[in-house]
C-alpha cells in the first residue's frame, strides 16, 4: 500500500468521525441557543473536539494534497473538471469550512452569555457542515462510501 493510499482512506474515513462530531455539536448548540440552556463544561469541550478533528482532518488532508495524483499543477490544470475540483475547489471548500469552525469556536470562547456561545456554535458550524457537504457532492464521489483522491 503507497502512502497516498494510506493517507486517501485515513482521509476519507476520518471525515465520518468530523462529520458527527461537527453535526452533533450544531445540534446540541441549537438547542442550547433556542431553549435558552446553561453553557456547560461538557458543551465546550464537544466543541473543542469538534474543532480539533477538523483541523486534524485538514492536517491529514494536506498530506493528501502532496502526494495525490488527482492533484496537478499545470498548464491543464484548471481546464479539466476533476483536476481543478482536486487541485484547487476541494482545499479552497475544506479552508473555509475550517475558518468557519475556527471563527465560531472563537466567538463561542469570547462569548459571555450562554446564548451567545451556543448562538457562535450553531451558527457557523452549521454552516461548515454545509460548505463540507457540498464539497463531498462536488466530488461526484460516493458519500458514505471511503474514497477520495
Amino acid at each position: 500500500m503507497s502512502l497516498y493510499e494510506i493517507f486517501r482512506y485515513l482521509h476519507s474515513g476520518f471525515r465520518f468521525i468530523v462529520m458527527l462530531l461537527l453535526i452533533v455539536a450544531a445540534l446540541r448548540a441549537l438547542i442550547g441557543w433556542l431553549g435558552n440552556q446553561t453553557y456547560s463544561q461538557g458543551t465546550r469541550k464537544l466543541n473543542l473536539f469538534a474543532m480539533i478533528s477538523a483541523h486534524t482532518q485538514l492536517l491529514i488532508g494536506l498530506v493528501l494534497y502532496f502526494v495525490s495524483p488527482f492533484v496537478q499543477f499545470g498548464s491543464n490544470t484548471m481546464k479539466e473538471a476533476t483536476t481543478r475540483y482536486w487541485t484547487v475547489e476541494h482545499l479552497v471548500m475544506m479552508l473555509f469550512a475550517i475558518v468557519l469552525i475556527t471563527i465560531g469556536h472563537s466567538r463561542s470562547k469570547k462569548a459571555t452569555m450562554p446564548s451567545a456561545k451556543h448562538r457562535a456554535i450553531a451558527i457557523f458550524y452549521l454552516l461548515a457542515v454545509i460548505v463540507i457537504i457540498g464539497a463531498i457532492v462536488a466530488s461526484k464521489r460516493e458519500f458514505f462510501g471511503i474514497t477520495g483522491a
